[in-house]
C-alpha cells in the first residue's frame, strides 16, 4: 500500500481550514490555466483539461472560478508566464520525494523547496535520481459504503482496474492514466461515491520509517504541499500505523 495514499486518506479526514481551501483552489486554477495553455479551452478535446476541471469539481470549487481560470488563459494572459517543472529530493530515512510544480520564478521555487527539505531532514536532489521510482497511474478513490466488497471488486476488475487497495474504508483503485476516464464512468454508473481521480505518480515499491522518521517525513510532506508554486507532492514512504495515528491527531 503507498505511503502516500495513507497520507492523503489521513489528510482528507482531517479536513482542509479556510486558508489551506483558498490555497487549494488557486493551485486548481494554475493547473486548469496550464492545462488551457498547453492544448486549448476546449474539454472535450483536452484530456489534461478535462482531468484538471474534474479534480476542481472534486474539490468544490466553485463552478464560477473554474469557468474565470478558463477563461483567463484562453485569453493569452494570466498564467502566462508560469513554468511547469519537477524537482527530485530525499526525505528523512531516504525516502524518495518528488514534486511537480507550477511558478513564474524558477529560483524562488528551488530557494523554497530546497530551504523545507533542509529543514525537515530532507535534501535536493538532481534531476533523474528518484523519478524512475515511480509510474503514472490513474487513481481513482471511492467510498465503498454498504456494498458488498467482494462484489465490488469483482465489478471494478471487471471495469478495467489493475489494482485496488482497501484503505480506512475507502477503496484505492488504479488503472492505466487512458483508461482513467473510461473506469471513473463505469463507477459513476454503478452510483459510487467518487472522492477523487486524477492522474498521478505512485511509487513502484515502498520504505517504511520507523515511528520518529515517519512523523518528520510527515510534517515534511505538509510542509512541502503549503508551498503556493508546489502542485503535486509523491513519495514513496510508508508509515506505521503509531505514527499515522499521532499525526491524525494533531491540529
Amino acid at each position: 500500500m503507498s505511503g502516500h495514499s495513507k497520507w492523503s486518506q489521513i489528510k482528507r479526514q482531517k479536513g482542509v481550514t479556510d486558508s489551506r481551501r483558498g490555497q487549494l483552489f488557486t493551485k486548481l486554477s494554475r493547473e486548469i490555466e496550464a492545462a488551457v495553455r498547453q492544448g486549448g479551452e476546449s474539454p472535450e478535446m483536452n484530456f489534461r483539461l478535462r482531468l484538471a476541471i474534474q479534480k476542481a469539481r472534486d474539490s468544490n470549487m466553485p463552478i464560477d472560478n473554474i469557468e474565470r481560470a478558463i477563461k483567463r488563459a484562453a485569453g493569452g494572459t494570466e498564467g502566462a508566464n508560469l513554468i511547469e517543472a519537477t524537482y527530485e529530493g530525499y526525505g528523512p530515512g531516504g525516502v524518495a520525494i518528488l514534486l511537480e510544480t507550477l511558478s513564474d520564478n524558477r529560483n524562488r521555487t528551488i530557494s523554497e523547496i530546497r530551504n523545507v527539505l533542509s529543514r525537515g531532514g530532507g535534501n535536493l536532489g538532481e534531476s533523474g535520481c528518484v523519478t524512475w521510482i515511480f509510474e503514472p497511474k490513474g487513481v481513482i478513490t471511492v467510498t465503498a459504503g454498504d456494498a458488498d466488497e467482494e462484489e465490488l471488486t469483482l465489478f471494478i476488475i471487471d471495469a478495467g482496474a489493475e489494482d485496488i487497495k482497501v484503505i480506512d474504508g475507502s477503496l484505492e483503485v488504479h488503472t492505466k492514466p487512458e483508461d482513467l476516464e473510461g473506469l471513473r464512468r463505469g463507477l459513476e454508473q454503478r452510483e459510487l461515491a467518487i472522492v477523487s481521480a486524477e492522474v498521478l505518480k505512485v511509487p513502484k515499491s515502498v520504505v517504511m520509517l520507523d515511528e520518529k522518521a515517519a512523523l518528520q517525513a510527515l510534517r515534511l510532506l505538509d510542509k512541502l504541499e503549503e508551498l503556493d508554486d508546489v502542485q503535486r507532492v509523491f513519495t514513496n514512504a510508508d508509515f506505521p500505523d503509531e505514527a499515522l495515528e499521532r499525526y491524525r491527531s494533531q491540529g
